[in-house]
């Protein structure tokens, strides 16, 4: 492995993701870049699928999929298939990078007139020049990653605040369902588990809460009064 290169951990179960790699694009490059890069992916815990695909590459991580044009080797006479194919690609995938290996100020030079002359929007895609292959698929995994665990913690951020919600929902519905008399908390704990809102509740028969919870029959039958007799939830209730 080249000294320096990007290093995964595996956050997304047991694999750190998926790397699907095109065959058109494989076969055009040189034997010993795809070793390295097979030799990588396999270090790193990613699975290596080869499949006939627009792009060069397309990495999933953490459920994200993020599709690559892979330019490894920069020809300055033959600039506009690679623009036209990246114009074509671009509204095909919501997540598009390409990454333009540019070793000779000769190349550079070529990218910066070619960019422009070819009228792209920044950003879309976004570009990501890079001096050799290697680097460039280093940047590869680090875009294809990054993009996995921000996913992940937007996931687990929005669970936190699921649950913090289902927590306050309870607590609420516990202290209605024990305003009413003879029902306490552990019978508020089964009918929420059993029904599951007030609003449900207020619609269940006598007969349903006894064949769902361990509620007395009295308890039953003060819920049933409770929520569906005017005559008795509108009437002043003394100890």
């Amino acid at each position: 492995m080249k000294p320096g290169l990007y290093s995964v951990s595996a956050p997304f179960g047991n694999a750190a993701g998926v790397c699907i790699m095109s065959n058109a694009w494989k076969a055009e490059q040189d034997p010993s870049l795809i070793s390295f890069i097979s030799s990588f992916l396999s270090s790193n815990s990613f699975r290596l699928n080869f499949v006939s695909i627009s792009p060069d590459l397309i990495f999933n991580c953490g459920g994200v999929s993020i599709a690559f044009v892979f330019v490894t080797k920069w020809d300055c006479s033959n600039v506009a298939s690679i623009f036209s194919r990246v114009k074509r690609l671009k509204g095909q995938f919501a997540r598009l990078y390409v990454i333009a290996t540019l070793s000779t100020k000769e190349q550079n030079d070529s990218f910066m007139r070619s960019y422009f002359q070819y009228e792209m929007d920044f950003g879309k895609p976004a570009f990501v020049p890079v001096t050799d292959a290697e680097m460039g698929f280093e940047k590869i995994v680090k875009i294809s990653h990054s993009h996995g665990v921000c996913k992940q913690q937007k996931v687990a951020s929005k669970l936190k605040v699921e649950r913090k919600r289902t927590v306050q929902d309870t607590n609420m519905f516990i202290r209605v369902v024990t305003s009413i008399p003879n029902i306490n908390k552990h019978d508020a704990n089964t009918l929420y588990q059993a029904i599951g809102s007030v609003e449900a509740i207020a619609k269940t028969s006598k007969e349903d809460i006894l064949a769902n919870t361990d509620l007395s029959s009295d308890k039953a039958e003060m819920l049933t009064r409770f929520f569906q007799d005017p005559e008795f939830y509108l009437s002043p209730k003394f100890n």
